[in-house]
């Protein structure tokens, strides 16, 4: 991939009207070192899939926060947490993150973005780190929203989850794994850091591929019957995270009775986010808006 650097920033924030708080009250659990500081780096690319807009990648990051997009118009009561991805290396902040709020703010849903621990936050090839980083996030963001989310009009029976890539195996993770990964800091701990509902776009690190079956995950992902409802997005001809990964996932939650739904594209390759272009795959948001409205999720349309 073709990029060419365009600017570069010492930490990434959202919008000037956007909140954005500290995930943790004092210093993160089991805090690993990180290379450097955090800063966000924007590139630009002649790659189609990235709609001629640059991206913004954030590096090092070691305070994680929460930016809560409110809802527009009449509020449903449901909010999205977005896992952005980036090979739990870095997080693709713009283009797999705050461009979901975009999309679904507009339907009355909540957005938060999570800007959770990189480098190292989960498997990185078939390496399970000993302090699950990205998972403690995860699972804090969403006791968080059930503790305090009435603040901004959720729901805490409505509260999911949406990842990319590495993110798309974080919500995975976060969707099956029921125990707390750290020990409790208040009363948002004694939430349930299980999500409503789940969707997963082209996912990494599911895939046993040295073992080359379907018939367990990788990186000890244990699925659950007590997984929430999942949409999966895929696109046959990804040549990093292949259909493999998806297939592996949409099988365990068959066996497991879990309610899933599977889309396969034959093109799109791998990170084609949400930005319209001629692949159809980028249509996959309507398809999820129906999704969400037979889940209850979003209110039905006449």
């Amino acid at each position: 991939m073709l990029l060419a650097q365009t600017g570069w920033a010492n930490e990434w924030s959202p919008p000037a009207d956007i909140e954005q708080i500290p995930l943790w009250p004092r210093t993160p659990p089991n805090a690993q070192p990180v290379p450097g500081p955090e800063y966000a780096l924007t590139k630009t690319s002649p790659d189609p899939k990235f709609a001629g807009k640059p991206v913004t990648g954030v590096y090092n990051v070691s305070q994680p926060t929460l930016s809560v997009f409110p809802a527009k118009g009449n509020n449903t009561g449901a909010a999205v947490v977005v896992f952005p991805g980036g090979g739990y290396q870095m997080l693709a902040i713009d283009f797999e993150g705050t461009e979901v709020c975009d999309w679904i703010t507009a339907k009355g849903v909540t957005c938060i973005v999570l800007k959770y621990r990189v480098p190292g936050g989960g498997p990185y090839g078939l390496k399970m780190p000993h302090v699950p980083m990205a998972l403690q996030d995860a699972q804090r963001t969403i006791g968080l929203l059930r503790e305090r989310g009435g603040k901004w009009g959720i729901d805490p029976h409505k509260i999911g989850v949406l990842g990319f890539s590495a993110g798309g195996h974080l919500v995975a993770w976060v969707s099956n794994e029921a125990k707390r990964s750290y020990a409790p800091v208040d009363a948002a701990d004694k939430q349930s850091s299980r999500p409503d509902f789940a969707v997963v776009l082209y996912p990494g690190h599911i895939w046993d591929y040295e073992d080359n079956h379907y018939e367990t995950p990788a990186n000890g992902l244990r699925v659950s019957k007590d997984a929430p409802p999942t949409f999966i997005v895929q696109a046959q001809d990804d040549p990093f995270d292949n259909i493999h990964e998806s297939a592996t996932y949409y099988l365990a939650l068959v066996k497991a009775k879990v309610p899933v739904e599977m889309h396969v594209y034959a093109h799109g390759g791998h990170a084609f986010g949400l930005r319209r272009t001629e692949q159809p795959i980028t249509q996959w948001p309507a398809l999820a808006e129906t999704w969400l409205q037979r889940i209850g999720m979003l209110p039905k349309q006449p």
